[in-house]
């Protein structure tokens, strides 16, 4: 089997592989001459996973910095000029990993944004001249008085009162009319407002977070290797130049023990 022939070659190359493992929490995991994979990968994900592992550690050899920056693509591909590569890595990236795209991450980004205006118009129905971006004077007066004014931080507040006989009083932003029947329409709509701001604002982080993560030369560079095994015809297509540039130096040897892992993975006709 390809894949028993991939981790025999990758230990006599001085890495230590463990197919039993959580992968902390991924499909698989490289650091330092080791490699993981997850337990609770489907089977056909293993020699691409595997690969990608690989890539990292033959990335670690040309660029031993990669670890702390993530490497560059002017040292993966030897060339100052990397804008292009960049470009094609992305739709390469987009193609192998689906989620890379962030499109579940984006349109929940999209409802929170219609919500947040639909909060808005009824404000502007009693408050023509609100501003998110100014004090709303008038809720500030207001919500002073009340035990809602927690909810401005929290979406979940318990509140507990009295010495002898504690009272609990469990508040939240989405019965908001129920837990203050007389509060006005536009003031709750304003909470809500601002609960779906915060709400928007962690999804925004977690997308940047991930699209920072995504553009690493490092994962470009593995997710390059995981497409030309999934379909190197799509990749020639995604990235000419890429494709074209990274044969150049693999067949100068400038990947090291990179060929022979592509030898075991792929078929004759693909090399």
């Amino acid at each position: 089997m390809k894949e028993k022939e991939l981790i025999k070659y990758f230990k006599s190359v001085g890495i230590d592989v463990h197919t039993l493992t959580k992968a902390r929490g991924h499909q698989g995991f490289y650091m330092k001459n080791r490699i993981d994979i997850s337990k609770n990968i489907s089977k056909e994900r293993v020699i691409p996973t595997l690969l990608h592992e690989f890539a990292h550690f033959v990335h670690s050899n040309i660029e031993p910095q990669m670890y702390k920056n993530g490497g560059s693509l002017e040292v993966l591909f030897d060339d100052d000029n990397t804008d292009i590569y960049a470009d094609e890595l992305l739709r390469v990236t987009n193609f192998v990993d689906n989620n890379s795209k962030c499109e579940k991450l984006l349109l929940h980004k999209s409802l929170i944004k219609d919500k947040i205006k639909d909060c808005e118009c009824i404000i502007k129905e009693r408050y023509p001249k609100f501003l998110r971006s100014k004090k709303f004077k008038e809720f500030d007066k207001y919500i002073k008085k009340s035990k809602a004014k927690d909810l401005l931080k929290y979406d979940r507040v318990k509140l507990v009162s009295g010495l002898l006989f504690k009272k609990v009083e469990i508040f939240s932003v989405d019965k908001i009319e129920k837990d203050f029947p007389d509060m006005p329409i536009e003031f709750v709509a304003y909470i809500r407002l601002r609960s779906l701001q915060k709400r928007q604002a962690r999804v925004s982080a977690k997308i940047n977070k991930l699209y920072k993560y995504y553009k690493k030369p490092t994962e470009l560079f593995a997710r390059l290797i995981e497409g030309l095994y999934l379909n190197p015809d799509t990749v020639k297509i995604l990235a000419p130049h890429t494709y074209k540039r990274f044969y150049e130096l693999l067949d100068f040897g400038y990947y090291d023990k990179l060929p022979k892992a592509l030898e075991i993975a792929y078929s004759p006709s693909i090399l």
